[in-house]
């Protein structure tokens, strides 16, 4: 697949987004967008307290402009767009409930909304527009991932992928002409980072901030097209197959637009750690219906690829834990859930999920069926008296297959902000039943009615 067939196939996608309205979105999609918009928020406000989140907007605040945009952190921190993107960039998926893609390694959402919120709110864009632009942006950054496949995970999508996200979505929110979004997208692409995936596993708190550097990145690169910095048109080409080696295929940028939309396509999470180990934990539950956590002397699990490449059992990090597959089936059993408690600095340090993180073992699950089913686990438990349990789960739910309930993402939301935002509740209801008032109510109006500023 030449450069030329790459460079094609993004002026027809963008050719397509930009002759998009929001009327030609179908309402189930409108819905979606509005799911992620708020799912994405929420996963924001939950990283709050973490220490780190802490220090570093307050680091960021020493350094901000003129405040025009809000800090989802609850403490009334507004900053200008550029500081904003940031700071709620790297919240955005520090507690690991972001909303994700499922077809491929890619967490649109968190790639474009924190650019698209302080684009949004600075610019008093009105409700169904930055929704608008959140459809088309993830549709992009979503075409890219797939376009752009590597045979192995080498690099982590959050430094890849995010900046070329916050391009496609603040263009569509701007509604530059087509050649600038080209160009905004194609710089992007050559302004990524190279996030090695080790990363995470090894417990490195700098891929939580991938995003956030990344939103500023493409707002960026927004702004320095129209003034005729732009990238080639090659770009995607250059950057993710001459540069990092990955396979291309352009239909997969221009296929079949408009027939079926990528934000349909994601995952929601209740689980507070990669999704990759959600298999693991469902079935770790159902285990403890059974008998309990005290009579476990050892598990295995046959999983697919992306689980066994977790392989920490002494995280020392709440990223570690959130990416080691020794943590996530020891503390499931420990806790009997996967929320945040059981992946917090805490359980790094509980003695009974310490000696049983060194009780897991893991061999491949054979054959791995097709996608859906691609993240299968089955998980076996051999008892104190020998004797063994199993439990499988071919598919965790919160995928287009096995989907929440919109009831049960809006309960999660619920549960995560009306604590720290007692009136972002009743604003998401009105977002997420699409009533017309708040569609069309200026963003900044509504992020005022969430915070209550």
């Amino acid at each position: 697949m030449s450069a030329a067939d790459i460079e094609t196939a993004l002026a027809q996608l963008v050719a397509f987004t930009s002759g998009t309205e929001w009327a030609d979105i179908p309402e189930p999609v409108q819905k979606r967008a509005t799911l992620v918009l708020c799912d994405d928020i929420a996963a924001m406000v939950a990283a709050r307290g973490e220490p780190e989140i802490v220090a570093l907007h307050d680091g960021v605040a020493k350094s901000a402009g003129q405040p025009e945009a809000t800090v989802f952190n609850a403490r009334g921190q507004r900053f200008d767009r550029y500081s904003t993107a940031l700071a709620n960039g790297c919240a955005g998926d520090w507690a690991e409930l972001d909303e994700g893609y499922r077809r491929v390694i890619c967490h649109a959402g968190v790639y474009c909304l924190p650019a698209l919120l302080a684009e949004a709110e600075a610019g008093r864009h009105c409700t169904q527009d930055l929704l608008h632009a959140l459809v088309i942006g993830y549709e992009t950054v979503a075409r890219v991932a797939r376009a752009f496949t590597f045979p192995n995970l080498v690099l982590h999508p959050h430094g890849s992928l995010a900046a070329v996200g916050a391009a496609a979505a603040v263009s569509a929110l701007r509604r530059v002409p087509q050649d600038i979004a080209i160009g905004a997208i194609s710089s992007a692409a050559t302004m990524v980072l190279p996030g090695p995936y080790t990363h995470p596993i090894q417990g490195s708190l700098v891929r939580n901030v991938w995003p956030g550097i990344s939103a500023q990145t493409g707002l960026r690169a927004v702004d320095w097209a129209a003034i005729g910095i732009r990238g080639l048109p090659s770009a995607l080409h250059d950057v993710y197959t001459d540069a990092f080696g990955a396979a291309a295929d352009a239909e997969q940028l221009s296929g079949g637009l408009g027939e079926a939309w990528a934000i349909s396509d994601g995952y929601h999470k209740v689980f507070a750690c990669c999704q990759y180990g959600h298999a693991t934990i469902e079935a770790t539950k159902k285990l403890l219906q059974q008998v309990p956590v005290e009579r476990v002397a050892a598990i295995h699990l046959e999983t697919h690829e992306k689980a066994r490449i977790m392989d920490n059992p002494d995280p020392d990090t709440t990223i570690a834990a959130k990416f080691s597959i020794q943590h996530i089936a020891a503390t499931a059993a420990v806790h009997g859930s996967g929320g945040a408690e059981a992946f917090s600095s805490n359980s790094l340090h509980i003695p009974e999920i310490m000696a049983l993180r060194h009780k897991v073992s893991t061999s491949p699950y054979e054959p791995l069926p097709d996608w859906p089913n691609d993240r299968p686990t089955r998980v076996t438990w051999t008892l104190d008296d020998g004797s063994t349990l199993t439990e499988e789960v071919m598919s965790a739910r919160g995928g287009p297959d096995l989907p929440f309930t919109p009831d049960e993402i809006r309960a999660k939301i619920h549960g995560i902000v009306d604590g720290p935002y007692p009136a972002m509740g009743a604003v998401v209801d009105e977002l997420l039943d699409l009533e017309s008032a708040a569609l069309s109510r200026p963003w900044d109006e509504t992020v005022r009615g969430m915070t209550g500023a």
